[in-house]
């Protein structure tokens, strides 16, 4: 399986990485959260833009997205705006979530963007959206990298239906297919830890991400490096979806499973 290099971050190998969201709503209170991350030990930021007063007011997104780069130096970004759909804080048009995406990627500010790969198709069968799979590519063609993403917040899929979901986020070019479920039992926990397995040693060709959500699926953001999953999201206090474990904690876990897999 092919690496990704993120400003000297390698998602894929060694240890699975942390990725903190910021979630605050002004310029001022995004930034006083950044400087805070730059304490602990992220090794990237999403910045979780649906929570931003000014998302659609472009030249104020780009001016913040400038400064949240300067704050946080060489620290890689996550552009992520969630829609309301997948468990996010604004429902857009299509039109307004690609140019803010694409706006972002020509800056040159953000590392990566995630892109809602099945917009609008709520069947788990169904296809990616094409025009999700266009703004994939004019995202790539802007220099970005581009997390694709998927999200259920009220089930955990079947297991065939979630490897052919992160396999249809690869084949239409996403650089770390994601998926997001919500286990309503053990089963449920146990069945995304083999699937994400499945998919790691016989589909995928690059890095991804997958986690059960809640205090039922915490056990996944943890045992990741086993499942084969590339990084995991921890917060900083406020956390921005359910079951997140604060960074400082989830850092020592990490290792210490990296530890004992390697004896």
């Amino acid at each position: 399986m092919k690496t990704v290099n993120v400003r000297g971050v390698e998602l894929g190998a060694g240890v699975p990485k942390t990725i903190v969201p910021i979630v605050a709503k002004t310029r001022e209170a995004i930034i006083e959260k950044a400087k805070e991350i730059t304490t602990l030990p992220a090794d990237l930021v999403e910045w979780r833009a649906d929570f931003y007063d000014d998302l659609f007011d472009t030249p104020k997104l780009l001016e913040t997205l400038k400064e949240l780069r300067r704050t946080l130096g060489n620290i890689p970004v996550l552009f992520t705006i969630r829609t309301k759909p997948e468990g996010g804080e604004v429902a857009p048009s299509f039109e307004d979530y690609a140019n803010a995406n694409i706006a972002v990627a020509k800056s040159g500010d953000a590392d990566l963007a995630d892109v809602e790969m099945f917009w609008g198709n709520t069947d788990w069968n169904g296809k990616v959206s094409e025009v999700s799979a266009k703004l994939t590519g004019k995202i790539h063609s802007a220099g970005c990298l581009v997390v694709g993403s998927r999200h259920n917040f009220s089930a955990t899929p079947a297991k065939s239906e979630i490897i052919a979901t992160l396999r249809k986020q690869q084949d239409a070019g996403a650089d770390l297919p994601k998926i997001a479920v919500m286990p309503k039992s053990k089963g449920d926990v146990m069945m995304l830890l083999s699937a994400s397995y499945e998919f790691a040693s016989q589909y995928s060709d690059r890095p991804f991400l997958t986690i059960s959500m809640g205090p039922k699926g915490m056990v996944t953001r943890v045992a990741c490096e086993l499942s084969g999953s590339c990084m995991t999201f921890g917060a900083a206090g406020q956390a921005s979806a359910p079951g997140q474990i604060q960074v400082g904690d989830l850092k020592g876990m990490l290792e210490l499973v990296h530890r004992s897999s390697q004896e």
